[in-house]
């Protein structure tokens, strides 16, 4: 697919405007008449094939009102562009989803939204989240993004604000998928955050600018988050929630869903609990994370088990230690039978445990000694 010109560009530009996030209809006419057909049969009134005449009028009249040029200089105004497929910076994971294609994407920041999405993980969950869903947000988000990776998520409250402020802390990359425009802060309480990700990382919307969210948005808009990435986190979601929304279209569209356990008796981790079940990755910090979703090689490393002082003694050893019982005295006769080794060795054993600390001689008779318990 060729770069948008501009006669392609407005066209698309207006259908953002015209037709809802995810109007799998719309999608359709776009991949059989293209962007400008669309458009101009709108202003004929020829209804396109599948749509009934009263939602045929409906998009007719969201089409008379929209202004393409004046959006794409208020994009611009505000440090965005807009972004059509076969656009150098459009990511062309985006296709996957088919006729649920966005339209175009409007993009506010710096970066290259191709590039920054090509090494990316989606982490989503609760707004109403715990500590512990916060914190773990967080350390993912920090720890991904010091590997290296992009760190997308909502702007939300709770997990995803979480999310976007780990990455932010340690200098990472991170991407906001809002449900209204990129000019508009939404959540109000995020207009900071918001602003940083701007600066730091990208803002990314279907909407036109001004465009402000609605529920249904919300959900749809998770369809990009997943399509985006190459997979999707949830830290703490109910049973009924956007987050595994998100994790249903990852699996959808063949990315790796994956989840943060949390405690049975949480409410907010039984949506989780419930996708781990069904065959989510379990992941507790982002080594987990890039161990699922990177190249070949990218192992998270094995869990550091602790030493303790007996696991380095010699197996002859041990096994007289583990012999002793644990609340009385013994002979070396005893120990040896209880043992299997002969007596001359269990001695021997005995004096060493005795120099390392282990066991106390009392009267010719061996215990363990007070910190051995």
């Amino acid at each position: 697919m060729t770069r948008a010109d501009d006669e392609e560009r407005l066209a698309r530009a207006a259908l953002s405007r015209t037709l809802e996030p995810g109007d799998e209809l719309g999608g359709g006419w776009l991949e059989s008449h293209g962007a400008v057909a669309t458009v101009r049969a709108l202003a004929e009134d020829r209804p396109l094939p599948g749509a009934d005449p009263q939602r045929w009028a409906g998009l007719r009249l969201r089409a008379a009102a929209a202004r393409p040029g004046e959006d794409l200089a208020r994009a611009a105004e505000a440090g965005g562009r807009f972004l059509c497929p076969g656009d150098a910076e459009w990511p062309g994971q985006l296709d996957d989803l088919g006729p649920a294609r966005p339209v175009g994407l409007w993009v506010r920041g710096t970066a290259s939204l191709r590039l920054a999405a090509l090494r990316s993980v989606a982490v989503v969950g609760a707004r109403a989240c715990t500590e512990y869903g916060a914190h773990m947000a967080s350390v993912l988000g920090a720890g991904l993004a010091e590997r290296g990776w992009t760190v997308v998520s909502g702007a939300a409250y709770g997990v995803d604000g979480a999310a976007h402020r780990g990455a932010l802390a340690v200098g990472g990359a991170t991407v906001a998928v809002l449900a209204c425009g990129v000019d508009v802060a939404y959540p109000p309480g995020h207009r900071e955050l918001i602003a940083r990700v701007a600066e730091q990382g990208l803002l990314v919307a279907e909407l036109a600018p001004g465009d402000h969210p609605t529920r249904p948005r919300f959900l749809l808009r998770n369809r990009v988050i997943a399509a985006l990435t190459r997979g999707t986190v949830v830290v703490e979601a109910e049973t009924r929630s956007g987050s595994l929304v998100t994790a249903r279209w990852a699996t959808r569209l063949g990315r790796q869903p994956m989840g943060v356990p949390g405690p049975v008796t949480s409410g907010l981790s039984a949506g989780v609990h419930r996708m781990l079940r069904d065959g989510a990755g379990l992941v507790t910090d982002p080594a987990d994370v890039v161990e699922l979703v990177g190249r070949m090689g990218e192992l998270a490393p094995e869990p550091a088990t602790p030493v303790l002082p007996r696991d380095l003694l010699h197996p002859d050893t041990a096994r007289v230690l583990e012999a002793l019982p644990a609340r009385r005295a013994v002979t070396v006769d005893w120990l040896a039978r209880a043992s299997g080794t002969p007596p001359e060795p269990v001695r021997a054993r005995l004096h060493e445990l005795r120099a390392l600390g282990f066991v106390d001689c009392v009267r010719g008779h061996w215990q363990l000694s007070a910190g051995s318990h």
